[in-house]
């Protein structure tokens, strides 16, 4: 069995669901198939859900109408049947009158995550419905019945283990499966969502539970590339990385990916491909447990990083420093990103700037605090980097002239990552890519 997940824009519109029923009809290994809300819903629903939230009912209710003309349109072109133009019909009522009743309710954090599970649920449905249509054999899972988080927002995996092969055992000879992405039930039995890295780490914590044979992340773009094309003209797609490569690049930047996302395949060593909707005859990029050659893969840019640098010549040496530091970003639940160390100061980079504030204050016991935000990480990866000679002189005789905050080498030995101020990243990404890669 394995595993294959659709993005939002690969089922964006109808004829890209016309094109993923194909794709998933191609050969006849039986497969879990895990669909994103079509594009552009999650965000009309996070608008309605903050128009409820301020009270402009008004605009909440607006905004429910034109989404709901959007999908009325939306299934007019998908659906070619009366029978089946009648159940979709049927399935926007039922989900479009639950988000009319609500302009009655008081708003919550919980009606929140209703709100926003009802992409996923919409999209599923009416892909089965066009199935149907297609006498294509399949059965919806729904993800609520198996998809489970803990109290601190954790997936339980042995539960959704037990929970899914159950389901799986209720249809032997069924060969396609079709789940929502992103949403789950939380520790009270409420409607809620995985948060980190959505719809892929729910394919990738579907295809650990299921030792799937391959767990495959279809989007609109051919694999992991080796910069980012939306900054670098000339871009090429990686043939293949190993898992600490490919986490490496998604934390600390690349966009195809959420690092949340890797683990669960990883663990479980279910081999993970990349491939594009729009060109299913790419090659993509397959993400397995060891790389295909050693040197220098790709470069990944991180914005909105805060470094932190405390100086302190009178505690900086003194035993249990650090540990002091670093328990006050634990207290906040803020991860670090990248750390280096003096004779007399230590600093520190931050993503999460929701408590800065109190996070500074607190430092502020153990010496002086500067703050320097709007920065950027920009990390190379590539199996054994910092082992192979001759990577570190590249690195900065492609640099030179950019001014780098920090270094991190050593620590990982597939990463090197450099902070520098976030309005040098698009030329320092330009300047490697002729560097590094010659391109």
């Amino acid at each position: 069995m394995k595993v294959m997940k659709f993005g939002g824009t690969s089922v964006g519109k109808p004829e890209r669901m016309h094109e993923v029923a194909k794709l998933i009809t191609k050969d006849e290994e039986s497969k879990i198939v895990v669909l994103s809300a079509l594009s552009g819903t999650t965000n009309a629903l996070v608008e309605i859900s903050q128009s409820l939230a301020s009270g402009d009912r008004s605009s909440a209710k607006q905004q429910i109408e034109a989404l709901e003309a959007h999908y009325r349109d939306f299934i007019g072109q998908l659906l070619s049947t009366g029978a089946a133009l009648d159940k979709a019909g049927a399935t926007l009522s039922e989900h479009f009158e639950f988000l009319t009743i609500i302009l009655k309710i008081s708003f919550s954090e919980a009606l929140n995550k209703d709100i926003l599970a009802q992409g996923e649920l919409l999209s599923t449905k009416l892909f089965s419905i066009y199935l149907q249509e297609q006498n294509i054999n399949h059965v919806l899972l729904p993800a609520l019945d198996f998809m489970t988080i803990d109290g601190y927002d954790e997936p339980q995996i042995g539960t959704i283990k037990v929970k899914l092969s159950q389901l799986l055992q209720k249809h032997k000879e069924v060969p396609v499966f079709i789940t929502q992405g992103y949403i789950s039930r939380n520790a009270r039995g409420e409607v809620d969502n995985l948060k980190r890295g959505g719809s892929d780490y729910s394919a990738s914590l579907i295809a650990a539970a299921v030792n799937a044979s391959v767990c495959e992340i279809w989007t609109d773009i051919d694999g992991m590339h080796n910069n980012d094309p939306r900054v670098v003209s000339k871009t090429v797609a990686i043939e293949q990385m190993s898992f600490e490569e490919a986490a490496e690049l998604a934390y600390f930047g690349a966009k195809i990916l959420h690092p949340a996302s890797i683990w669960p395949a990883q663990y479980f060593n279910v081999p993970v491909r990349l491939l594009n909707t729009m060109q299913p005859g790419a090659p993509g990029t397959l993400i397995a447990e060891k790389s295909n050659s050693v040197g220098v893969k790709a470069v990944a840019a991180k914005d909105g990083i805060t470094a932190i640098k405390i100086k302190s010549s009178r505690m900086l040496l003194a035993y249990g420093f650090l540990r002091k530091v670093f328990e006050v970003f634990e207290k906040y639940r803020t991860s670090i990103d990248m750390i280096t160390t003096s004779e007399v100061a230590v600093s520190v980079t931050i993503d999460n700037d929701v408590h800065l504030p109190e996070i500074t204050k607190e430092l502020e016991v153990f010496g002086s605090v500067e703050v320097d935000t709007n920065q950027t990480i920009v990390s190379i990866v590539g199996n054994e980097i910092t082992q192979t000679e001759e990577v570190m002189q590249k690195l900065f005789e492609s640099i030179s002239g950019i001014p780098v905050r920090m270094v991190s080498y050593g620590g990982s030995k597939h990463n090197i990552s450099l902070l520098i101020p976030r309005s040098y990243k698009e030329e320092t990404l330009q300047m490697l890519n002729r560097g590094l890669f010659g391109l």
